[in-house]
């Protein structure tokens, strides 16, 4: 399909301005632009006048008709309120009228708790996000799939996006008794650096222990940021993927936790089971979207189990 225009159901039917520029309904604003930039270069005219490719028309159709008004919605605060608004009340149309959601991705996320079902979303938008506009013939069909991962979730999750949440404390709270100290040991006490990442790793254990793994793998991936070095927070964000059946994304941590570390104990625990072989190197970025890409879409696009 090359031609400059777009067919009049698609402005109907691809009316989710998230879903239109590939994101979660839970992106901020530097997503939002952010996104939006990388379509800019993906469809820009240049890209098929190179190749003579016959989709031109259909790439600046596809970004002037229905990315800008999309992101022109999303990037104003008040205007984004009214596209919640109005996922939310399709939302609640879905669940009253109990309709039959032809979507593998969406009844699986159905079943799951809310915190499996947080960590499952984000990272299924990912994927789809990936291979939504590489080939503009599937454009529409990835795009309403998209959609309704956003219905779904709304449905079920997120009553109040951009209201601030009360925070719930998860860990319990620890009684601190205060210290009695003598005159000698005030003028002996020394400043403690605080390490910031290992306190972001020792919350990730507690959450694991209580099988949190929404909330594990925050603070996980918090603590790489700060330390990307180390694998100890490699290794145990794979763990936390694999018992949440991420099996692809459990194979990435734990190799990159070899990688740093060939004896870290975590990951060689797991790495035979996960068929990782000693001494493998492979770049995780590129390792971690070519099997999500390839396990998600495989597995929900088609219907099939993966």
């Amino acid at each position: 399909m090359s031609q400059t225009f777009l067919p009049p159901e698609w402005f109907k039917q691809l009316c989710d301005p998230y879903a239109v520029l590939g994101i979660s309904v839970s992106a901020d604003d530097r997503q939002v632009f952010k996104r939006y930039h990388t379509l800019a270069k993906l469809l820009h005219p240049d890209r098929y006048t190179k190749s003579c490719n016959p989709d031109q028309g259909l790439a600046t159709a596809i970004f002037s008709h229905l990315i800008n008004p999309a992101y022109e919605q999303l990037k104003h605060r008040h205007k984004r309120f009214i596209a919640i608004a109005m996922l939310r009340s399709n939302a609640r149309v879905l669940q009253q009228q109990a309709l039959c959601v032809k979507s593998a991705i969406a009844q699986e996320i159905m079943e799951m708790s809310a915190p499996q079902a947080e960590l499952f979303y984000e990272e299924a938008i990912a994927c789809y996000a990936e291979a939504q506009y590489k080939s503009l013939d599937q454009f529409y069909q990835v795009t309403q799939q998209i959609s309704i991962l956003n219905l779904v979730y709304l449905q079920l999750h997120k009553p109040d996006l951009f209201l601030p949440q009360k925070a719930v404390r998860i860990i319990p709270e620890l009684e601190v008794k205060p210290v009695e100290l003598t005159l000698d040991e005030k003028t002996n006490v020394k400043p403690v650096l605080t390490n910031y990442a290992q306190r972001h790793y020792q919350r990730a254990i507690e959450y694991v222990r209580l099988a949190n793994w929404t909330l594990a793998v925050q603070e996980l991936r918090d603590a790489i940021k700060l330390e990307p070095n180390n694998s100890d927070y490699y290794a145990l964000l794979g763990l936390v993927h694999l018992q949440q059946k991420f099996i692809g994304m459990a194979r990435v941590y734990i190799r990159q936790a070899l990688k740093l570390n060939p004896q870290d104990s975590l990951a060689l625990k797991y790495a035979p089971g996960l068929k990782i072989q000693p001494g493998e190197n492979t770049d995780p970025k590129s390792m971690a979207k070519a099997v999500s890409i390839a396990a998600l879409l495989s597995r929900f696009t088609k219907g099939k189990p993966s």
